[in-house]
């Protein structure tokens, strides 16, 4: 179906700002002053030299997360308080989705204007300096619907150099909806461009290799598409453990003025001449589904580099129907910008049957190593592993080894005999388990989780799932999620935070299961089952946690790792966040978090994600933690900075969004220095 310019909408120059509700030091009015429109704040934005911008998802293309913003210091980040407060509303009834929607996007800045996108497919401009809404535009996603992940991170800009800067659309905001569309949006009034797609829409769910079953649920859209010489590139997000013929993951590049194709690439090889044709085999090989890039691509302008991150291949816990190490899935893929030809991969994950998607939004840095600068990809994965990659050739700067693995005991699998370790950057994560680590913070939780992982296979890493059920550490969460690194350039250090809670993932015999429908935790404290159709295996998976819900390993559960880019050894490592249950000294355990880091040139390093509700602030040059603030929900996103050019103030914005265990919200917040400072 194709979305006409009818169904969208657009509200000027209205205002939805609310003081905040929640207690303690937060509890402070949100600054509220006359709304300017974007051409005003533009200008205003043009005579201010003090300004810093936060242009795209990762602070620039490159996903370096390092914003030269230096206000906030070690010295004085203690004192920062919340300077204004925005609500999106759709927490109320007359917005909310039927299912829960995530609300996990990091706004950008561009110009003196702010832009952010909601799961329901709405994109707010705000005055950055009062959270004054200045225009909201409505792709009326459906909200009647359950997509799975009922989430969207962020939006695209970007600037038509062709045309004249007052002209209609010569500033574009690309919006990716979670029910798979792609619209551009007039930056500047928030009107729908008429002259992209059919009348400002793409339709993502046609042309696909595999098509999805059902009009939109199994292919949607949660990441911002990105920009390279006027084209606009996108991936998608796949349900990728229902079946072996998922929809399948093409990466696809549109025109920026005209949305007409230019490229795409299928991870699953479906050309006999192509290299890597021949390590998809099995019954179903180049049938299968998924291997898409959920995550945010990388920019390489200068080189005509988009480096794509690409996940597991349909069903993650199975792989009998594509037998092969099964090259561009869990891969790192370097592919030519203006053609979309392969450059050079890098897999980070042979056969995968751990869920061990690339996550993680891959920094594209230049580094110091061995007294020289190099450029670099880096990539931190779910399995703990820190790969670093030259840029040009995909090579790895840092050494990396092929070790054997355990192997598959399930009839019909053909597990890889070995997987990919670096040689000199030690694993962020604990690899495995053995029974003489499970661990309760009460003696009733010490025996439960000795009860429930004694009949649990666990190998060490790349344990294969199994039919009795085996630990998995890192867990399908990872290990690194989402929330990707920053690159600290002063120092020359990655910052990246790591999870390690492990789990258990158990397959069972489809025809000896006798449940008539299957169904998931709305937590990730609880069971998540998948039919795995056309395979004859059911999925079944969970964190190991006891019945207090406190994970069987010793804390801390979750850290924020600072590494030197020039050695590969760690600069320090503290816990990250707080667990929520548990006993004494819970709030230093770390937790899980499904966030990322950013750092800026004043040393501060800010860090939300985790489940105790909480936005902290870091010392760059020892971990120390200078600052927290509570949040009215989880903040699962990665934080952004600016400087306003009105003002000259530094701000730090978090959307506090929640999301099944993280709480329900729709908050936008920004924090900053009082005057004084």
């Amino acid at each position: 179906m194709t979305q006409s310019a009818s169904r969208l909408g657009t509200r000027v120059l209205g205002r939805l700002i609310r003081p905040a509700t929640f207690g303690g030091a937060l509890a402070l009015s949100a600054c509220v002053t006359t709304p300017h429109t974007t051409a005003e704040l533009a200008t205003d934005r043009g005579t201010a030299s003090r300004s810093i911008d936060w242009p795209s998802y990762g602070y620039d293309p490159a996903g370096t997360r390092f914003s030269p913003a230096s206000q906030i210091t070690p010295a004085n980040a203690y004192s920062l308080t919340l300077a204004w407060t925005y609500r999106t509303g759709e927490t109320r009834p007359e917005l909310a989705a039927k299912n829960r929607a995530e609300f996990e996007t990091t706004p950008i800045v561009i110009d003196g204007v702010m832009y952010l996108n909601t799961p329901l497919g709405r994109v707010i401009a705000l005055d950055p300096t009062s959270g004054s809404e200045l225009w909201v535009f409505d792709a009326h996603v459906d909200r009647a619907v359950d997509p799975g992940d009922f989430a969207s991170r962020g939006v695209t800009a970007w600037t038509d150099a062709a045309a004249n800067h007052d002209a209609p659309c010569a500033m574009r905001i690309f919006l990716a909806t979670v029910d798979a569309r792609l619209i551009a949006i007039d930056g500047h009034t928030g009107k729908v461009c008429d002259d992209f797609g059919d009348h400002g829409t793409i339709e993502l769910k046609t042309g696909l290799r595999n098509p999805p079953l059902t009009e939109w649920g199994e292919y949607v859209e949660t990441s911002p598409p990105v920009i390279i010489d006027g084209l606009v590139v996108i991936g998608s997000s796949i349900g990728d453990n229902g079946r072996v013929n998922k929809p399948s993951g093409e990466i696809r590049a549109f025109d920026a003025r005209t949305g007409a194709s230019r490229w795409a690439f299928d991870p699953v090889p479906q050309d006999p001449s192509d290299p890597y044709y021949s390590s998809w085999g099995g019954p179903n090989g180049h049938n299968t589904g998924a291997a898409n890039v959920w995550s945010v691509i990388g920019v390489d302008s200068a080189r005509d580099l988009v480096i794509l991150p690409t996940t597991s291949p349909s069903p993650d816990y199975y792989g009998g129907e594509r037998l092969g190490d099964n090259r561009y899935g869990n891969s790192l893929v370097a592919l030519r910008g203006s053609t979309g030809k392969v450059v050079w991969q890098f897999q980070t994950v042979h056969h995968d049957l751990w869920d061990y998607d690339n996550a993680s939004p891959p920094a594209l840095i230049t580094i110091t190593k061995d007294g020289r600068k190099q450029d670099v990809v880096v990539e931190a994965t779910k399995t703990g592993q820190l790969f670093v990659l030259d840029r040009a050739t995909g090579k790895p700067v840092f050494p990396v080894e092929e070790r054997a693995v355990p192997r598959s005991d399930v009839p019909g699998e053909q597990s890889w005999p070995t997987q990919p370790f670096n040689t000199v950057i030690a694993p962020l994560t604990p690899q495995g388990i053995d029974s003489t680590e499970i661990w309760g913070d009460t003696p009733a939780t010490l025996a439960a989780c000795r009860a429930m992982t004694r009949s649990l296979r666990s190998d060490g890493m790349y344990t294969p799932p199994s039919l009795r059920g085996t630990i998995q550490r890192p867990s399908n969460v990872g290990g690194a999620a989402w929330g990707g690194v920053a690159f600290d350039a002063r120092t020359n250090t990655i910052i990246v935070p790591e999870n390690r809670v492990p789990s258990m993932v158990q397959l069972i015999d489809s025809a000896n299961y006798t449940r008539d429908g299957i169904s998931s935790s709305d937590s990730r404290l609880g069971y998540e089952y998948s039919r795995m159709q056309g395979t004859p295996y059911v999925m079944r998976r969970r964190l190991l946690v006891g019945p207090d819900t406190v994970p069987c390993v010793k804390p801390p559960f979750g850290t924020l790792i600072a590494i030197d880019m020039s050695t590969g050894a760690r600069r320090w490592e503290v816990p990250l966040g707080g667990w929520p249950t548990g006993g004494p000294g819970r709030e230093k355990w770390g937790g899980l978090s499904l966030g990322g880091p950013i750092v800026t040139a004043g040393g501060v390093i800010f860090q939300a994600g985790t489940l105790d509700r909480m936005v902290r602030a870091y010392d760059a040059a020892n971990g120390n933690e200078l600052w927290s603030a509570p949040l009215p929900a989880g903040a699962r996103m990665t934080p952004m900075t600016y400087v306003s050019g009105r003002d000259g103030k530094q701000y730090m914005v978090i959307t506090a969004g929640g999301g099944k265990e993280f709480g329900v919200g729709d908050y936008v917040m920004a924090f900053a220095l009082p005057a004084q400072h």
